[in-house]
């Protein structure tokens, strides 16, 4: 596997410095104001979309760029939901620049819409929270992106926060976002696995539309 760039590796770091500085006024914004928090998340992204050396969009698609396709927002898809035991496993998921990356489950939420999602923990060094989902417009015209999409990572900074009560996580998929995989073919990226997939269809978050031919 060919190293990094110096030049790569700094502006990535600065790309997830940047994303966890957003993802922090998200959670200020989010105690009040959920929706303004919302609107916030979205320019942050296109802006960074649009302008930062790490941006995952190919030239041909940065040259047309005019913003990701994201809902507008639903509060009846934010919740704050119990993380509650589940049985130990672990999965290894590969990706393009960490080569295969270990998770173990650390338990799981059930969701008010249908079905449950495992949560899970990265076990390399940082530690972090991952909880990807796949929903049932994955792969469809006008749904979500086929590998599914993450609602928290929050060891890349994409992070919610808690809920109220203890044990809890803030799970709103109004931000829910694709991979960098979803723009970008040379990115190998961990998708949802059989325990985050779930039937219902999840209109809100950023969708996916397919690059042209």
């Amino acid at each position: 596997m060919t190293p990094p760039s110096i030049d790569t590796t700094l502006e990535v770091a600065d790309w997830r410095r940047r994303v966890a500085a957003l993802y922090a006024e998200v959670r200020h914004l989010g105690g009040h104001d959920p929706a303004a928090a919302h609107q916030f998340w979205r320019a942050g992204r296109d802006d960074l979309f649009a302008h930062h050396p790490a941006s995952p969009l190919l030239p041909e698609a940065l040259r047309d760029f005019t913003g990701l396709p994201v809902a507008d927002y639903d509060p009846a898809w934010r919740f704050e939901l119990a993380v509650t035991e589940a049985e130990p496993a672990q999965i290894e998921m590969s990706t393009g620049s960490d080569g295969d990356v270990p998770f173990e489950r650390v338990g799981l939420i059930e969701l008010p819409v249908g079905g449950t999602l495992d949560v899970w923990r990265l076990q390399t060094y940082g530690g972090g929270i991952f909880l990807p989902v796949r929903d049932g417009s994955a792969g469809q015209p006008g749904g979500s992106y086929g590998g599914g999409r993450y609602l928290l990572d929050t060891i890349k900074g994409a992070d919610l926060g808690v809920g109220a009560e203890p044990r809890t996580l803030a799970v709103d998929f109004n931000f829910a976002y694709n991979p960098s995989c979803a723009y970008d073919p040379a990115w190998a990226c961990p998708l949802a696995p059989l325990g985050n997939i779930v039937a219902v269809e999840i209109g809100v978050g950023e969708l996916y539309v397919p690059p042209p031919d």
